[in-house]
């Protein structure tokens, strides 16, 4: 019997509409932010070796996001910038080392990384956050083997050494508009879904040296104090960030991965119990609390390094605090420390359930509303009783991010079946070109006769399909495997801000299909 008579598809709309409000907390919640860092710098995760062959990098990097989508996470962070280069084609930096072995060395083949790992990453149902060191421009001073057309060869009076490396001078509005002007470059030529900045601004002090901008603050100084003064640099420079990225695609976010401690209690009271030997505020001259007020981030992403009991920078204590002094136009995620399992002198990280143990606590907090791990090659064949925990409790099933924070609306579109082909191994669904709405996903819910469909429950989640586009349709494939194990499906559109539309239903009559255990 031909699959097309084995498989009959009903179709029905289904009323339901999703919305993260409705969402309540639970341990597998439907809407949850789950991402991994992906450092380039020093080859950290990828590639692995900057001498590898295109073909090996390619190959690694699919690795390392097949491995987080068996995990069921939903976000890389990618990192593109380290330190004034690039890992995708630019005029305005050059090639990176850690991609081909020479700064301004192009790969051969020749390709556009940057466009491939996003082709990548939406295949597979993840967002992509383009990470950028927008304040780094070296790892030594070591400028023979630095590209001519590096910033720090083609505009020396930018930058800054200090601690061994060069630093573009964050008070200067030149180094302010070119560093702007990178990040615009990939927002406009790329498909990306947020700009993602880490913790490096003004540098982590190094003792008996000092960061020599004297020039710049008897210029640029307004009568301002030092400290403020670089803050307000800071400040300044991340507003027109974001006023730039809203401007050319309101739906990608803008992201900053602060240091986990704004300021120590001790010197300020609305500081958290900690001991922290650097902070934000105090060393760093970066300011979360400023750039929330001036509603100017998407999302905030504290880097919480420390075990749950840390006797200096508790993870419990510190979560609290951010839970405590992070606004409601902020999404707020945690960052944790997956690089110390089973790798620190802390031996609270040689207990496989300290990263569990940390996501339960964070999903305590209301606005806490996931994690990111740093990093990827954690969990890449590694740290398989972590994995396995994972697999089996917090993230046993797929999740969605949230929806862009202020970007809450109803999609319109509701996906309209044209056409059903019954193919030997799966069943292709064609659906009407969505008119009133930009569409990043088709989602795929599934369920038995015994159960009706339930689109806010994760376990329901069949598939992440990327919109392809054609001019009048799109087609999307599910295998025959899922409709023999599903014989109710159903279909919503998620948007560009990560909105989910009403769901059509899809109800598989396939009496006819026989498991083993019926023949």
């Amino acid at each position: 019997m031909s699959p097309k008579n084995l498989i009959c598809l009903f179709i029905s709309i289904l009323s339901l509409s999703i919305g993260y409000s409705q969402i309540q907390k639970t341990t597998n919640p439907k809407n949850e932010f789950r991402a991994v860092w992906i450092a380039t710098v020093a080859n950290i995760d990828w590639p692995i070796k900057n001498t590898d062959a295109v073909e090996k990098q390619k190959a690694d990097f699919i690795e390392i996001l097949d491995t987080y989508k068996k995990l069921n996470y939903n976000v890389v962070i990618v990192q593109i910038r380290s330190c004034g280069d690039a890992m995708y084609p630019t005029d305005l930096a050059p090639w990176s080392k850690y991609l081909t072995g020479k700064q301004g060395q192009a790969p051969v083949p020749i390709y556009d990384p940057l466009e491939w790992m996003i082709a990548e990453a939406h295949q597979r149902g993840f967002e992509f956050h383009a990470w950028f060191n927008p304040y780094r421009a070296s790892m030594d001073l070591n400028t023979a083997e630095l590209s001519r057309n590096h910033d720090i060869i083609k505009h020396p009076e930018w930058m800054i050494k200090y601690g061994g490396k060069y630093y573009y001078n964050p008070a200067l509005p030149e180094v302010q508009a070119h560093l702007i002007n990178v990040v615009d470059e990939v927002v406009t030529k790329y498909d990306i879904d947020a700009v993602h900045f880490d913790d490096y601004f003004y540098p982590y002090r190094v003792p008996g040296e000092a960061f020599n901008d004297t020039a710049s603050y008897k210029k640029y100084g307004k009568g301002m104090g030092l400290e403020d003064w670089r803050r307000d640099n800071v400040n300044t420079y991340l507003k027109n960030t974001y006023d730039s990225i809203k401007k050319l695609k309101p739906w990608v976010q803008f992201g900053i991965s602060p240091f986990g401690v704004w300021r120590n209690k001790s010197v300020d009271p609305k500081g958290s119990d900690t001991q922290a030997g650097q902070t934000n505020y105090d060393d760093l001259y970066a300011d979360p609390m400023a750039w929330m007020e001036g509603n100017y981030i998407d999302y905030l992403l504290p880097q919480l390094y420390w075990s749950i009991d840390h006797p200096k920078a508790s993870y419990a204590k510190l979560s609290k605090w951010w839970s405590e002094n992070t606004n409601k136009n902020t999404a707020l995620y945690i960052g944790n420390g997956s690089y110390k399992i089973n790798a620190d002198s802390d031996k609270k990280w040689f207990n496989p359930n300290e990263i569990p143990n940390q996501i339960d606590l964070t999903r305590g907090f209301n606005n806490i509303n996931g994690n990111a791990f740093f990093s990827a090659k954690s969990f890449v064949n590694k740290n398989d009783a972590v994995t396995q925990l994972l697999k089996d409790n917090q993230y046993q099933y797929p999740a969605l991010p949230f929806v862009v924070p202020n970007s809450k609306k109803e999609v319109l579109d509701i996906p309209a079946i044209t056409n059903i082909n019954n193919q030997s191994d799966s069943t292709v669904v064609t659906l009407g070109f969505p008119t009133q709405s930009k569409i990043r996903y088709v989602m795929v819910y599934g369920t038995t006769n015994k159960n009706l469909i339930n689109v806010n429950d994760p376990s329901q989640i069949i598939n992440k399909i990327a919109f392809k586009e054609t001019k009048d349709s799109i087609a999307i494939r599910i295998p025959k495997l899922y409709l023999e194990k599903h014989n109710n499906c159903a279909l919503t559109f998620v948007d560009y801000f990560g909105n989910e539309s009403q769901a059509t239903l899809l109800k598989v009559n396939n009496q006819n299909l026989k498991t083993n255990e019926d023949r």
